[in-house]
């Protein structure tokens, strides 16, 4: 590939070399650099790659993209003046910026050929995005998905670093799912991944706005909530069409600024879609709740997820599949047999109980989370739960308060225990607990926490497995080993047959 054609939509300065010489690769870690590489230099609050450059060149790359002079890099890599000759160098303003405008050339630019949906907001974008798919797959489309969860292609589930990565793994994620045949992209967008120019240049077809709180404030995010929210914003000026919640409480700010067609849904004010009619249901094959939708579609809608935030989320996804021309009855399909990993997971419900996982690991969650199950009126509300370790103790003491409060029966166990003792996060977790007066068990190991539950559970009992969600590890001493609560329980249930049933 000739450099030139990388270069079409960058601003930038050719500082020395010129844009016809042959590249293969994008690169912004110096490790991977070698000849063909267009290094791209970022000065970062921690490192700046900028340093890196005698490393590349002398690796074998040629083409430098950097936000500064370079001259004393350029002297410090040992090449001859005849080597330096064949280096080209272009300055830009923005590194980040570059890379993803960069990142989307030498793949081609691939999300320009699938339907892009991003979704943004303090909570929610993690079901909402894996609600959007299940109806969209419901509907017959082959779907892409990035977040919290990972990156998923097909049955293909790649771990990502952050909710939202970096601009170049984006685009090659992309060019993926194009191959792929995918039709839909459905991605969380993060505020970071915003303000840090991750999705700079890319135009998504539908925004989704879910809501907004104070969040991810401090020195190494936002430096207050008006910086949050500008960021969080700031999706509604790179979509084509916006859908917000029209409940939150800084509507108002959300859309100032606006530029896309905008379209609104909510449970409480006047929206374009509206649901009503909400009804909580616990039978023995279904847990979830039924609610009608009005507005711009009338639709009756079973959701197989618990709780009122949820209907919320469920009705941002009716909303974006009722624009995109997916069937009623599809979209009724994939919302009743959802689940997503780890967020409000039924695992198994019968006459003889329900368990769930769920990924609550703080206070406000987890109070949010058994408050919800409370609406279904359990026979009892059993909680199992832990703290991880190495972590600020004010979380135990705010969970096991919490656990001793609002759970009829709570079993402390491990979770991540990292360089402490497990033995040591309960007895904190404990005293808490003991002054509320609340019911509870201790069981260190968590596979024997969890098949407790299961077993000495009484007709009409929920049981909320909660903190750990989708991981699939136990951290212990540094060392991650297998772990998920999902499989435990679904081994429990598998042993005990049909008694489950009785």
């Amino acid at each position: 590939m000739i450099l030139n054609n990388w270069l079409k939509e960058l601003s930038y300065e050719l500082v020395r070399g010129n844009g016809q010489v042959q590249v293969e690769e994008v690169v912004y870690d110096s490790r991977k650099a070698g000849p063909g590489s267009v290094f791209v230099c970022m000065a970062g609050t921690r490192v700046d790659s900028h340093h890196f450059i005698p490393d590349v060149l002398r690796a074998g790359a040629r083409v430098l993209v950097t936000e500064r002079e370079v001259e004393a890099e350029l002297s410090a890599s040992g090449l001859s003046e005849e080597e330096l000759k064949e280096v080209t160098i272009l300055k830009v303003k923005d590194g980040r910026m570059a890379l993803a405008r960069l990142s989307a050339a030498r793949f081609g630019y691939p999300a320009r050929r699938m339907v892009m949906i991003g979704v943004t907001g303090t909570k929610g974008k993690t079901t909402t995005t894996h609600m959007i798919k299940a109806v969209l797959e419901a509907a017959g489309h082959k779907v892409g998905m990035i977040g919290t969860t990972g990156t998923v292609i097909g049955d293909q589930v790649t771990p990502t670093v952050n909710t939202t990565p970096e601009s170049y793994q984006l685009h090659q994620s992309f060019a993926q799912m194009e191959k792929a045949g995918c039709s839909h992209v459905i991605m969380e967008v993060s505020s970071q991944g915003i303000k840090m120019s991750r999705v700079e240049g890319i135009v998504f077809d539908y925004g989704i706005f879910t809501n907004i709180s104070p969040d991810h404030i401090g020195p190494d995010e936002h430096k207050d909530f008006e910086e949050y929210l500008y960021y969080k914003s700031r999706l509604l000026s790179m979509c084509r069409t916006g859908l917000v919640n029209r409940d939150d409480g800084h509507f108002q700010e959300i859309v100032k600024g606006c530029t896309c067609r905008l379209y609104t849904y909510g449970l409480k004010e006047q929206a374009d879609f509206m649901a009503s009619e909400l009804r909580y249901v616990s039978q023995p094959d279904f847990v979830g709740t039924e609610f009608q939708v009005s507005g711009v579609c009338s639709q009756k809608v079973r959701l197989g997820i618990p709780g009122r935030f949820n209907v919320e989320n469920a009705l941002a996804a009716v909303c974006l599949c009722s624009l995109l021309g997916v069937p009623g009855d599809r979209i009724c399909h994939g919302l009743e047999h959802i689940r997503v990993n780890g967020r409000m997971e039924i695992v198994h419900t019968s006459r003889r109980c329900t368990v769930l996982v769920d990924y609550a690991h703080n206070a406000v969650s987890m109070e949010s989370l058994l408050s919800t199950l409370r609406d279904y009126a359990p026979r009892r509300l059993v909680v199992v739960f832990g703290c991880g370790g190495n972590r600020s103790k004010d979380r135990r003491y705010s969970m096991g308060e919490i656990g001793g409060r609002m759970a009829d029966l709570s079993i402390i166990t491990a979770d991540n225990s990292r360089f402490e003792k497990t033995e040591d996060i309960i007895a904190d977790i404990r005293g808490a607990m003991e002054k509320t007066g609340g019911a509870f068990i201790e069981i260190p190991d968590r596979s024997e926490a969890i098949r407790y539950s299961i077993l000495q559970a009484e007709p009409g009992d929920m049981i909320a497995v909660i903190g750990k969600g989708h991981e699939d590890y136990q951290e212990i001493e540094g060392v991650r080993h297998h772990f998920l609560d999902r499989e435990v329980i679904e081994e429990v249930i598998g042993s005990m047959g049909e008694q489950e049933h009785v």
